[in-house]
């Protein structure tokens, strides 16, 4: 069972990690080097759209094993005074990422998708923020989800 858990925990952070990598490193720049043409944008829109799904699934593989993990490891996930440190720097750094992830998906991406629709020169000084700050958003991400993976690679050899 223990074998499973972990199959399934590094399979759904491969997809999560894989896919912002994909998107921050391939696609990303290939939008910004075409000049935002409308059918890359799309093309972008429609993987970030489809990539949302898998997100959120690998969310809940995570959240869902990870518990398990810690707890055929003898941590009592419900009393963060016995956690090695390594458990409580990944289950900090997982809590940003969540954080992260819900911020841009859920209140920057529409938010963006507004902004996106009117002229830069047309964007109040908010909006144009918006968009701004949900460009670095992603890249935050994928760094904290790096350091994430660093972190688990320490507690599976403590």
């Amino acid at each position: 069972m223990f074998s499973v858990l972990v199959a399934l925990h590094i399979l759904a952070a491969i997809a999560w990690i894989g896919g912002m990598m994909f998107l921050s490193l391939v696609l990303a720049p290939l939008v910004r080097s075409r000049k935002a043409v409308p059918e890359v944008m799309a093309l972008f829109r429609s993987a970030a759209l489809r990539f949302r799904i898998l997100v959120w699934v690998a969310i809940g593989i995570l959240l869902t094993t990870g518990p398990m993990l810690l707890a055929q490891r003898g941590i009592d996930i419900t009393n963060p005074a016995t956690w090695p440190g390594i458990v409580t720097i990944k289950l900090g750094l997982v809590t940003l990422l969540l954080v992260l992830t819900f911020s841009h998906d859920l209140l920057s991406r529409p938010k963006v998708s507004q902004g996106s629709a009117i002229s830069a020169a047309s964007r109040t000084a908010w909006e144009q923020t918006v968009v701004q700050t949900a460009r670095w958003l992603p890249r935050l991400s994928l760094l904290v989800s790096l350091a994430v993976v660093v972190a688990a690679a320490v507690l599976a050899h403590s």
